[in-house]
């Protein structure tokens, strides 16, 4: 269905901190970033120029996340990409006025626990990545080519809750993103919505 394809991101109204969320299109170049990683870390995604980019929104206190993370799903995906050279960057955007933020040692410690295979974790309490790509949900997943361009945007799956027990009879969108793009080919389902908790994006100023 071609509108899928060509799904634009609109600026959308975020809830309770007054900021608009940036538009991110499917086949436009991804927003650029500078961020800092749980390891105090400066990282940028144009350090991966020329290879493939998951990036993942996570917040460990969200049941959609534990969903993935605690049915080692969320590490199955990171570690099927990064055997394929894929570099993967997870990315939390939780406010630290919010009582779920965790500051960066404790994110590395709640990754490292849980086995992710993530290329690294990226702190964005301020919410610029976020509102950069309009990510929306803890999980959001983005894919970015080795040109740069975005070709996946959207949910981890195709089963929109927070059971773990329907992860088996789920497509796995970033999956089959990944194999196709890889493959030379047009990401045959490049924009889903997004499923899982409302991201807790710092008030502005």
């Amino acid at each position: 269905m071609k509108p899928l394809f060509m799904l634009t991101f609109t600026a959308a109204l975020l809830a309770g901190s007054g900021a608009a969320l940036a538009a991110a299109a499917i086949g436009q170049p991804a927003p650029a970033f500078s961020a800092t990683d749980v390891n105090g870390k400066a990282v940028s995604l144009a350090d991966f120029k020329g290879k493939h980019v998951v990036l993942e929104w996570v917040n460990p206190g969200c049941p959609y996340v534990q969903k993935h993370y605690n049915a080692a799903n969320m590490q199955a995906t990171q570690k099927a990409a990064a055997d394929k050279g894929v570099v993967w960057l997870a990315i939390n955007t939780t406010g630290r006025e919010f009582s779920d933020y965790k500051p960066p040692a404790d994110m590395a410690r709640w990754m490292k626990d849980h086995k992710a295979a993530a290329t690294t974790t990226l702190m964005d309490a301020d919410g610029q990545i976020g509102r950069a790509y309009g990510a929306r949900t803890t999980p959001h997943m983005y894919v970015i080519n080795p040109a740069g361009t975005l070709v996946y945007a959207g949910a981890i799956d195709s089963k929109p809750t927070a059971n773990p027990a329907d992860i088996p009879g789920a497509t796995n969108h970033v999956n089959q993103a990944l194999a196709e793009s890889l493959a030379g080919k047009a990401v045959s389902v490049a924009a889903t919505r997004a499923y899982g908790c409302t991201i807790k994006y710092s008030s502005p100023g």
